[in-house]
């Protein structure tokens, strides 16, 4: 008990550091990022992380001004049964996401989303793909619209969580639920069937995978990232 107290002071510590992030060291989540290095992370089908993701005061940024090294930013490790928790902002007209449940076999899956599932990230305000009413912060990309927007302004950080057990999906941006949903079962088929994913074979079939930090084109910034294993 005592190194877990310690260690939410020291997240406390830390500028920019929310409550969300500083009580969930007390309940048992793990750091997904040293706030150093890209280690425990690479880019999707690679071995290392690409030139374009760099670590920046404790944050994973994606600089689109860097000529090389693109792609979605991946977890080395699966996972199936999670609650993941993470800080992100976006420049101005950005468009990028979380993307979980991913299979990663470049030579069966060309991307992250080919399998994945997406919590979508973007200027709601800015960007064009925002005018889809499921492409908005928060969605379940082209699949369910958030209930809300409880989002912030571009530039200002934002918290979202992912929460997945047993086909159980809940996502919450900044302590509120947006989207409450049951993964793999006949409604949620039929809400895919409804999507643009209809036809994409494997899509959302897998329930073990990889989260990725997705690459748009657009600078991002994500920090805090957090996991409890369910």
């Amino acid at each position: 008990m005592k190194k877990y107290i310690v260690s939410a002071l020291l997240l406390t510590a830390i500028a920019g550091v929310n409550t969300i992030q500083a009580q969930s060291v007390k309940k048992g989540f793990k750091a997904l990022s040293d706030g150093k290095t890209t280690a425990g992370w690479h880019t999707y089908g690679q071995a290392t992380a690409g030139e374009k993701w760099k670590v920046e005061d404790g944050a994973f940024h994606l600089d689109p001004s860097v000529q090389n090294g693109g792609g979605d930013l991946i977890t080395d490790k699966e996972y199936t049964n999670f609650h993941l928790i993470y800080d992100w902002k976006v420049a101005p007209n950005a468009n990028s996401g979380v993307i979980f449940y991913v299979k990663e076999d470049k030579e069966k899956y060309h991307a992250t989303y080919s399998t994945g599932l997406e919590m979508q990230v973007i200027d709601n305000d800015g960007h064009p793909d925002a005018k889809n009413v499921k492409h908005r912060a928060a969605d379940l990309y082209d699949i369910i619209a958030s209930s809300s927007e409880p989002v912030k302004p571009v530039g200002e950080w934002n918290t979202g969580e992912i929460i997945s057990k047993n086909g159980k999906l809940e996502l919450k941006l900044n302590g509120v639920t947006v989207v409450k949903t049951t993964l793999w079962n006949d409604d949620f088929k039929a809400l895919l069937a409804k999507s643009k994913f209809a036809t994409w074979k494997d899509f959302a079939a897998f329930k073990t995978g990889k989260i990725a930090l997705q690459d748009h084109g657009d600078e991002v910034w994500y920090r805090n990232i957090m996991i409890k294993e369910l």
